[in-house]
């Protein structure tokens, strides 16, 4: 692929705006020869402005989402998209949010440009682990971790019951639950089909990839190990 056009597809701007930066000299290999548009190189040797290009398509993100951040392109107030650099706004293929969260929910977000690999992460039939840690408004009843994990129970206004889901008991009003699938409010839902509130909800976790220390509103590229720790879990049977 030319140079003019990958920079293009990397959100760098328009073809217009990418042949002023061939112009102006800003686009060089990592020796500092400026390279021309028509140039064909590899891309871990082409640098913008001095700094590494972003990387190919097959991109894959994870993010610590804050409180009070819409998982969407436009919304009224800030978005997820806002703490990216503008330029991945305006990659093609697009970069997508694996799922959602809620404004008031934080924790592990993925983004990727791989459609395959999106809906492979997704599917409840990839049985990907999705952990939460949870603040509740009230205690425990104590036959919660029983009911998730009987897979009968049906969600309001829903006619399928959700997949047995594995509660964990960290304190009379601290939980955490391990989903498989990704329903709208999943887990806010299931609290109040047992007469209780969920006041504080993170995502710690998603198959074998977890979020660690991470702070929140910081980002950065997954490795493809990385990415495979994503599906481990699952193949191993967890």
């Amino acid at each position: 692929m030319k140079l003019v056009r990958l920079l293009a597809n990397l959100g760098y701007g328009s073809r217009r705006d990418v042949a002023w930066m061939f112009r102006e000299g800003r686009v060089t290999d990592v020796d500092g020869e400026v390279l021309y548009a028509d140039d064909k190189l590899p891309h871990e040797r082409i640098l913008v402005d001095g700094e590494p290009l972003d990387p190919p398509t097959g991109l894959v993100l994870m993010m610590h989402k804050p409180l009070g951040v819409t998982c969407s392109r436009k919304d009224q107030g800030r978005v997820v998209y806002d703490l990216l650099p503008l330029r991945y706004r305006q990659r093609d293929p697009a970069l997508s949010t694996v799922g959602r969260l809620d404004r008031d929910t934080s924790g592990l977000l993925l983004f990727t440009d791989d459609g395959a690999l999106l809906h492979r992460i997704i599917s409840p039939k990839a049985q990907v682990n999705k952990v939460y840690e949870a603040t509740l408004a009230e205690d425990l009843r104590g036959d919660e971790g029983e009911l998730f994990a009987s897979g009968t129970l049906m969600l309001e206004s829903e006619t399928t019951p959700l997949a047995p889901a594995c509660l964990e008991v960290l304190a009379p009003r601290q939980v955490r639950l391990s989903v498989t699938e990704g329903r709208y409010h999943q887990v806010r839902r299931m609290f109040a089909a047992t007469g209780n509130r969920v006041e504080t909800l993170c995502r710690v976790s998603v198959g074998g990839l977890a979020m660690d220390d991470m702070p929140a509103g910081m980002w950065r590229a997954l490795l493809p190990t990385e990415i495979e720790r994503i599906f481990a879990a699952a193949s191993a049977g967890g």
